[in-house]
C-alpha cells in the first residue's frame, strides 16, 4: 500500500512539474509594451509588476501591471519577457527571486 501511495504522489509531482515547464512559443513577435500609469501604492513595501503582452493562442493581449507584496524580504521581481530564439519568440514567465 505504501508503494502505491508513493507512486501516486511521485506521478502527481512529475505531472505538475511538466505542466509548469511548458513553453509558450510564437512565430509572431510581440507588440511594443504599453506605457502604463501606476495607481497609488496600496501600502508600504509593495512592488510594481509591469504589464506584458500575453499570447492567447491567436493574438497578443495586454496583461495590465499591478502592485504586489514580495513573498519575503529582499525578494526581487524578474519581469515577464519575450525572448527571441531562432525564428520564434519564447515567453519567460515573471517570478520572484
Amino acid at each position: 500500500m505504501k508503494k502505491i501511495w508513493m507512486s501516486l504522489v511521485l506521478g502527481g509531482l512529475l505531472t505538475a512539474g511538466s505542466m509548469a515547464a511548458a513553453e509558450v512559443v510564437v512565430r509572431i513577435g510581440p507588440p511594443a509594451p504599453l506605457v502604463e500609469r501606476r495607481g497609488p501604492m496600496p501600502g508600504r513595501g509593495y512592488v510594481w509588476i509591469n504589464g506584458y503582452q500575453r499570447w492567447d493562442g491567436n493574438s497578443y493581449h495586454w496583461a495590465p501591471g499591478r502592485w504586489e507584496q514580495p513573498p519575503r524580504s529582499r525578494a526581487r521581481w524578474q519581469q515577464h519577457r519575450w525572448k527571441k530564439r531562432h525564428n520564434e519568440w519564447v515567453f519567460q514567465e515573471g517570478h520572484w527571486r
